[in-house]
């Protein structure tokens, strides 16, 4: 493929999963494996995650919501503990891979994200939250979805980033760890990668664009 850019997600990808800090908050309070996405799969479009994401309710109004929607299910999880559990450390391998693309191709970020900011919503530290920042100002465009008030997998926001960095759909690759996120810009056009591990996505990376990472 002729490749323009590489649009990338950024928890999940840029840093270790989140849901591996589900499953050990799982573990650690005796609940089952994957409630916590469980409990965000039902009514996706509406429920208290989706409506962070699109900044329709605060954090407080978050951990009431959530909370709601586990005791539905028989558990007790506040929405804070959720939000606490987001941060992940940053994958400096994939930040290298990240950089080699940049001086190539054009590249964005898309990711579905609370209104709390990119560098302290996503750590848990102040040194984390300045190595996130560094690597957000070296996007040529950012869509977040607490911003946008749209968020992935809406195809709207795959194409509101094409045409901010001027590439059509099918010039572009993205990745992304979830593979709700990946249909819709594959149905668009895009070649893409759902990231399982660091290895597996710099291995997949590198046969998308042609170079070794």
């Amino acid at each position: 493929m002729n490749v323009q850019a590489v649009i990338w997600d950024f928890g999940g990808v840029f840093t270790t999963s989140p849901f591996d800090a589900f499953n050990r908050y799982e573990r650690e309070r005796g609940l089952p494996n994957d409630i916590i996405r469980q409990i965000n799969s039902v009514n996706p479009n509406t429920n208290a995650w989706a409506q962070i994401e699109r900044s329709e309710i605060d954090a407080a109004m978050f951990d009431r919501l959530f909370e709601d929607e586990a005791k539905l299910l028989g558990y007790m999880i506040p929405g804070r503990d959720v939000l606490a559990l987001l941060s992940g450390d940053l994958r400096p391998r994939v930040v290298a891979a990240f950089k080699a693309c940049k001086a190539r191709w054009k590249v964005g970020c898309i990711t579905n994200n609370a209104p709390t900011g990119k560098g302290a919503g996503m750590s848990s530290s102040p040194e984390k939250a300045q190595q996130i920042a560094e690597v957000f100002s070296l996007f040529d465009h950012v869509i977040e979805s607490s911003k946008a008030g749209v968020r992935k997998p809406d195809p709207r926001i795959y194409l509101m980033m094409c045409e901010a960095i001027g590439v059509k759909p099918e010039a572009c690759v993205y990745l992304d760890d979830l593979g709700i996120n990946l249909k819709p810009a594959r149905e668009l056009g895009m070649t893409t990668i759902k990231v399982t591990s660091e290895q597996q996505l710099l291995d997949d990376l590198s046969k998308a664009v042609g170079i070794a990472f």
